[in-house]
């Protein structure tokens, strides 16, 4: 493929009758901000904060076409979405963004809990996640599907849509009938599985005319050769189906869920083979010069999406993860200013959230993403001098909204590197990511002129004026004796960044009573270097809180291949002997195993000194109580304002 210096990243970009201001598409995912099934103020802030930031193509949470598919609490239902719609285009239009309805139904891979209604599939096969047996559409199912997604398309373009988006990859009836996995039909929508989507697309075409934006988001890969769609397949169909304005390869099933946004494990572009295989592969209308082919799947820096486009890869890169952690991506990139963009740490801890305690869609750094309509107030004037001790990210952005607001900021830290619980947390095994916003805060509060020192202990007596304490945490008391060396893991990372040896030789055991993804992160490490592992935990299964983020089945595979022990329901008794006794948590049965050091993963405790002394000053992250980046970054942000204006914010 050749390059092509005139697909500009921030350069618009043709989409049927419709032109992009940028080649930057911001792709439909669940948020939970929707009032009961229709699309809220909330979506339509979300929305135009992302245009007004440059995106190029807004396509909204996907809403069921039919109201036989309820598949999650907050799920849009397109004939509850036209007034949704219509203030999503009003609020993006003055920014440019072209604004697509995302339209779909998820079939078997939803739930009857809301709707209480048998599931609709192709076949009877049971959902591997919910094991609920599905019905088979018969054809009146079958056309009033159809016939809902024409209707669907043509409600969204009455309402101001530029067009709509058919969702046919993950969680999609459609791709169900376009699977082996899933369609065992033997009439003539089985024995032609694409039969189903040419309808669709035909019908969803007719509804639309020829102006407004079609396109098709398409599983090209399930993961599954022995039965499922495979891209020599899918290149199969896409030369069957009608022409569309733009198609989204995309990979994953029911039994791959987190394959089509996975975390951080994964690396970034991960679909640009798939990508480059349907541009190259598809015959027809798709290999003419009107289809736009886009690139997804974990695309979070412009470089690479910019090569992408150079090398003639794609037309467009889908950015979602990328945009809800800066909505200015776009505009950073339009104005030479790549450095100011604040990465995704693609954890999937906040954007991930098709969760039955409907969290809203966030970012880790990021706590205003989904919470446009409420805005953290800016810390007020006039300029004072303000202290903040501690340089992990809650400190780190207390300073940095402060000194954004004019105040001129002090911040000390005590160890020589900035980053505090966060740099050792990049360090454990498949975690690196997490470490790319430790430059960017060292970069944006350089260009803001904040006044960092590193090595430096606060005393009681330092702290005063305005002061902002974000001092970090402490190994928690351990609740076993141990006859072995014991190391908490972010000692344990402290020794491993610091290059020294920090166990001595023989099997370990690491203790993981919380369950996240230290634990499993700390034993595959230790595997890799060639240690003998045990996990103990009182869980069924290891990393039990990764459900959260897509990874738990994938972490306990990659446990699984590095040879890792895995002893669960069990609580950790004591080490002596070189062995560590262990208790069954519902049995009190015990056992024992070898082992020569521990590392522990268990919670800490807020390093809270400074602010007994001084309990009147505002406190912030893990001094407070353990906390995730993002709970650091917002009461970061609370305290800030907080120091300066004299009341919690």
């Amino acid at each position: 493929m050749g390059g092509s210096a005139v697909r500009s990243l921030a350069g618009t970009v043709v989409l049927g009758g419709c032109t992009a201001p940028s080649r930057v598409l911001f792709g439909p995912h669940v948020t939970n901000l929707g009032h009961r099934r229709s699309l809220s103020p909330r979506h339509v802030a979300y929305y135009a904060r992302r245009a007004a930031g440059g995106a190029g193509v807004v396509v909204t949470e996907v809403a069921s076409v039919h109201d036989s598919d309820h598949p999650y609490e907050r799920a849009p239902l397109a004939a509850d979405c036209a007034d949704g719609w219509r203030a999503v285009a009003g609020a993006s239009r003055p920014h440019g963004a072209l604004v697509l309805a995302g339209l779909g139904h998820a079939g078997a891979q939803g739930s009857s809990a809301y709707g209480q209604r048998a599931l609709w599939a192709p076949s009877r096969v049971a959902d591997v996640s919910s094991r609920e047996v599905p019905t088979a559409m018969e054809e009146p199912e079958i056309e009033a599907l159809v016939y809902g997604f024409a209707a669907a398309a043509a409600l969204a373009v009455d309402a101001g849509c530029d067009g709509v988006e058919i969702g046919a990859g993950q969680h999609s009836l459609l791709r169900q009938f376009l699977s082996g996995l899933t369609n065992h039909r033997t009439d003539a929508h089985g024995r032609d599985r694409a039969r189903l989507l040419r309808e669709v697309l035909t019908a969803v075409r007719a509804a639309l005319g020829d102006g407004p934006v079609l396109g098709l988001r398409l599983c090209c890969d399930e993961l599954a050769p022995w039965a499922g769609i495979t891209p020599d397949s899918a290149t199969d169909t896409l030369a069957a189906l009608p022409p569309v304005d733009y198609v989204v390869p995309v990979r994953g099933s029911g039994l791959s869920v987190g394959a089509t946004r996975p975390d951080l494990h994964t690396p970034p572009g991960f679909n640009t083979l798939l990508c480059a295989r349907i541009r190259t592969g598809s015959p027809g209308a798709y290999g003419c010069a009107e289809q736009r082919v886009v690139l997804q799947g974990s695309v979070v820096d412009p470089a690479m999406a910019q090569a992408a486009l150079d090398d003639g890869l794609c037309d467009l890169v889908e950015m979602t993860r990328a945009q809800i952690a800066d909505p200015d991506l776009v505009a950073h990139v339009r104005a030479g200013r790549p450095e100011r963009i604040r990465h995704s740490t693609l954890s999937n801890r906040r954007t991930a959230v098709r969760d039955p305690r409907n969290p809203v869609v966030s970012d880790d750094a990021e706590p205003d993403a989904g919470h446009e309509t409420e805005p953290v107030p800016a810390p007020p004037g006039p300029p004072r001098d303000v202290l903040v001790v501690g340089g992990g990210p809650a400190g780190l952005e207390a300073a940095r909204v402060l000194a954004l607001a004019g105040h001129r900021v002090r911040l000390v830290e005590r160890e020589p590197v900035l980053g505090g619980a966060l740099r050792f947390a990049a360090a454990v095994a498949g975690r690196a990511r997490m470490g790319v916003l430790v430059p960017w805060w060292e970069r944006e509060l350089a260009r803001l002129g904040v006044r960092v020192e590193t090595g430096v202990t606060a005393a009681p007596g330092d702290l005063v004026g305005p002061v902002v304490l974000a001092t970090g945490s402490r190994p928690a008391p351990r609740a076993y004796p141990a006859e072995v060396p014991v190391l908490a893991a972010a000692e344990f990372e402290a020794a491993v960044l610091a290059g020294g040896p920090p166990l001595p030789p023989g099997p370990v055991v690491v203790h993981d009573p919380v369950g996240d993804w230290t634990g499993v992160g700390v034993a595959e490490q230790l595997a890799a270097a060639g240690r003998a592992v045990a996990l103990v935990t009182p869980d069924p299964v290891a990393g039990t809180q990764l459900a959260l983020t897509g990874d738990l089945a994938p972490a306990n595979a990659r446990l699984d291949r590095a040879g890792v022990a895995r002893e669960r329901y069990a609580r950790l008794v004591g080490v002596a002997g070189g062995r560590a006794e262990l208790e069954h948590v519902w049995t009190g049965e015990r056992w024992d195993l070898a082992c020569a050091a521990v590392v522990d993963c268990g919670h800490r405790l807020p390093d809270d000194a400074l602010w007994r002394a001084r309990p009147d000053l505002p406190r912030a992250g893990d001094c407070v109580a353990p906390r995730t980046v993002h709970e650091a970054v917002l009461e970061g942000r609370r305290a800030a304002y907080e120091a300066v204006a004299g009341r919690p914010c």
